[in-house]
């Protein structure tokens, strides 16, 4: 008996990690994954570091992603995988991964479904893209963590996708050797890949995937409204979020010839014209060079596979996914003094402002944008910057989508974040809720942000958007019990409401629209 208890004692010590307590093993396209209880809710298991795609190096950089070589025996999914090559840009992304690399194309998946049993499950599931201008970001962020999420009965998943030059080169050369005749677009076709994926895998997860709704904020909003338009991705979509950010007006894609042109030039200046020399290049070298380029192509480009039309054109022909739309914008995406400057706030130096960037079109914009007083001159260049840098697409995004009669609803998130824990300044707070307040709340992850001495109110507001979010996903409106009523926009008609989200929640007319069109007029119509 005593040779016994130490065999049993030596078979536990060296048990695979997947047989330790509270691990679940399931089965995807790939091989065996052994996930575990998430650290904030036992009821959750988390699976992270789950690849999707091969390791774009080598000969891949600058390919199409390609299949996961299946693995045998139980692959570890408990730690986040390596985030994509980016340089330290924004001081707000608290990463969980350990660190950067070429090898970066994995998801995570938080799932509250009892997965002896994940046939018997069909849980709605949310795929959510992270913001960062295209250089920078991670789906490891805490702010994008999906315990919270999963805990209201929703399967997450959160995805990296290549950034910078690893995800927008587009090259003559790459061209010829894409089996699309496309180059470019490898970040975006990295997302397709993922939902795709998805798509294909989220049932073991107890996921339904005929319900998959996908999200995002800033560059993450504008993934989503170019993968509604992609025909790689459009039949994979249940439903669309969009936090602040479309390619649509002044974002739209260039042409492939433009881009590739870029991308030709951006070669030439680091020394490394072909694409096998570019290949041969280390990655730190090519990030490296991102710091002071100018020449590399745009985040989005025409390429004829990703993106076969200008997304408008797509939108207005009723060749996007008809799916249900949430999308909104924030008070203060931009601040004042992208307009006057640094000058003093006053009528004199806002009228200054808009001559020196507007030209002849200033006196127009002013009349849209009106300061009687030195006293209104911030919050008239504060919604004129806001609209310019995000609103007016994503406004323009939730107009064409409303007329194809797909249920559609816009948010104006007014919550001005609270002070940052380490900010004894006495500096006043913004004049409106700042480019990418609203995730935490959104996401209802307030607690999992350590930064900002967060309040009952903050608590009260993320309540209610992580409700608005959770209804949404689950069907396609936002409305639920316990909270105020949002109403669809019609599919005509200048009758349109918006729900403004902050403390005291409301739906108001969106008499916005009109400024909107008018400023579209001025600053995207030639």
């Amino acid at each position: 008996m005593r040779m016994l208890g130490s065999m049993i004692a030596l078979a536990t010590a060296f048990a695979s990690p997947a047989q330790a307590a509270g691990d679940a093993v399931i089965a995807v396209e790939g091989g065996k994954l052994a996930g575990t209880l998430d650290e904030r809710d036992a009821a959750i298991h988390s699976f992270r570091g789950i690849p999707f795609a091969a390791p774009p190096v080598g000969d891949l950089r600058w390919r199409e992603p390609q299949p996961v070589a299946r693995w045998s025996g139980v692959r570890p999914a408990k730690s986040f995988a390596s985030r994509c090559m980016q340089l330290p840009l924004f001081s707000d992304m608290m990463f969980r991964s350990p660190g950067i690399s070429e090898d970066c194309l994995y998801l995570n998946v938080w799932t509250p479904a009892a997965l002896d049993k994940p046939a018997r499950t069909k849980l709605p599931v949310l795929v959510y893209v992270y913001g960062g201008g295209f250089q920078a970001g991670d789906g490891s962020e805490k702010r994008y963590d999906g315990a919270a999420m999963a805990k209201r009965g929703v399967v997450v998943v959160t995805l990296n996708y290549r950034l910078g030059v690893f995800g927008s080169m587009a090259h003559p050369e790459l061209t010829a050797q894409s089996p699309h005749r496309a180059s470019g677009n490898y970040g975006l076709l990295d997302q397709a890949a993922a939902l795709a994926w998805v798509k294909r895998n989220v049932a073991a997860f107890g996921g339904d995937p005929a319900r998959i709704t996908i999200a995002g904020e800033s560059a993450g909003s504008m993934s989503v409204s170019a993968l509604m338009v992609s025909p790689l991705s459009r039949g994979n979509i249940a439903g669309a979020i969009g936090e602040s950010g479309a390619v649509l007006q002044k974002l739209t894609p260039p042409p492939l010839a433009e881009a590739e042109a870029k991308g030709a030039a951006f070669a030439q200046r680091i020394g490394a014209p072909t694409v096998a020399a570019l290949r041969a290049l280390p990655a730190q070298r090519l990030l490296d060079e991102q710091r002071t380029a100018e020449d590399l192509p745009s985040n989005f480009i025409l390429d004829g596979y990703f993106m076969t039309e200008p997304p408008a054109v797509t939108f207005q022909g009723g060749r996007a996914a008809r799916v249900p739309l949430l999308v909104g914008s924030n008070s203060q995406e931009a601040p004042g003094t992208a307009v006057i400057g640094d000058a003093p706030p006053t009528v004199a130096t806002y009228r200054a402002g808009l001559a020196r960037t507007l030209g002849d079109k200033a006196d127009a914009l002013f009349a849209l944008y009106p300061a009687a007083t030195d006293a209104e001159v911030l919050p008239a260049a504060t919604a004129l910057a806001s609209d310019d840098f995000l609103a007016l697409p994503t406004w323009k995004w939730f107009d064409l989508q409303r007329r194809t009669g797909a249920p559609t609803f816009y948010y104006y998130y007014t919550k001005v974040r609270p002070h940052a824990v380490a900010d004894t300044s006495g500096r006043p707070l913004p004049l409106g809720a700042v480019h990418s307040a609203e995730i935490e709340y959104a996401l209802g992850n307030l607690d999992v942000n350590p930064l900002y001495v967060w309040t009952d109110a903050d608590r009260t507001v993320s309540a209610t958007m992580s409700g608005y979010f959770a209804n949404f996903i689950k069907t396609g409106n936002p409305n639920g019990p316990g909270l105020p009523r949002w109403d669809q926009a019609p599919a005509s008609g200048d009758d349109v409401r918006r729900q403004v989200i902050d403390v005291d929640t409301r739906s108001v007319p969106f008499v916005e629209q009109r400024r909107y069109v008018a400023a579209e007029t001025l600053l995207y119509m030639h």
